[in-house]
């Protein structure tokens, strides 16, 4: 299958499946090639491929540079929940022609890699304890 245009891809992935907003893709894009880029970085030879698990942790890492504590409600709106959302997006890109995969790549590839919680939540929480309220004093 011939490469196309992405933006086409894009068009045809959100009418296949309306789950995911056609900005998650675009995302999803600017995420691959971020992920590359940081893998390439003191290597001399080409990355070619990259896993499912190393995607799935190159695109936390730019979702929390991009959008910081917002990553939740911006990936709710774009109809991602899990990590296994973001095999489906590439799958389908794989689909439409604009990505590739190796034969050993699969979907399941995504399962699990990690909880939106501990990803996109959990590093904005306190860090220390908050002490409760001190108990009134008797009168």
């Amino acid at each position: 299958m011939s490469k196309v245009p992405f933006e086409q891809a894009v068009i045809e992935a959100a009418r296949q499946d309306p789950r995911y907003a056609a900005d998650a893709y675009h995302f999803l894009r600017d995420a691959l090639d971020m992920t590359i880029k940081t893998m390439q970085q003191g290597r001399t030879d080409a990355v070619n491929h990259i896993s499912g698990a190393e995607l799935c942790e190159g695109l936390r890492d730019y979702a929390l540079q991009q959008f910081g504590p917002m990553v939740p409600t911006i990936f709710e709106t774009w109809g991602l929940a899990t990590t296994r959302d973001i095999g489906e997006m590439v799958f389908n890109l794989i689909r439409t022609g604009a990505f590739s995969r190796s034969k050993s790549d699969k979907v399941e590839d995504f399962n699990d890699v990690y909880t939106f919680a501990d990803a996109f939540e959990k590093p904005f929480l306190p860090t220390r304890a908050i002490s409760p309220a001190p108990a009134p004093r008797p009168a």
